[in-house]
């Protein structure tokens, strides 16, 4: 039997209406959200700015401290984090303390988990 014999007598892929129906709707499906999510979560210095805030709440001065960034560095990736609301801040007398929201522990707990490492 030739290949052409072999296509010709395979039966078509067949689903159920409803999978098609449900399988055309997540594809004209607005993901834009979803695709800032990664962007943002796309850099490896802000997944370490989540990771280090898992740890404690944390002011820029302690990230620069800790890293070879500047301070400037720093506060556009924290800027980028609070924008996606995984990271929000509160005013401790001269210092912006930097904590993760829940969405952001949950999401840190998620990356961790599908690559299996603990926090």
């Amino acid at each position: 039997m030739t290949m052409q014999e072999t296509e010709k007598k395979q039966e078509p892929y067949i689903l159920p209406d409803a999978t098609t129906l449900k399988v055309h709707s997540a594809m004209k499906e607005n993901v834009d959200n979803l695709v800032s999510l990664f962007k943002v979560l796309s850099d490896p210095v802000r997944i370490r700015i989540l990771k280090a805030l898992h740890i404690s709440e944390l002011c820029v001065c302690v990230l620069v401290e800790t890293t070879d960034y500047k301070h400037s560095a720093l506060s556009y990736h924290l800027k980028l984090l609070k924008d996606a609301e995984l990271v929000d801040s509160r005013r401790d007398k001269n210092f912006q303390i930097y904590y993760l929201t829940e969405p952001g522990e949950k999401m840190l707990r998620a990356i961790e988990s599908s690559f299996k490492k603990e926090i």
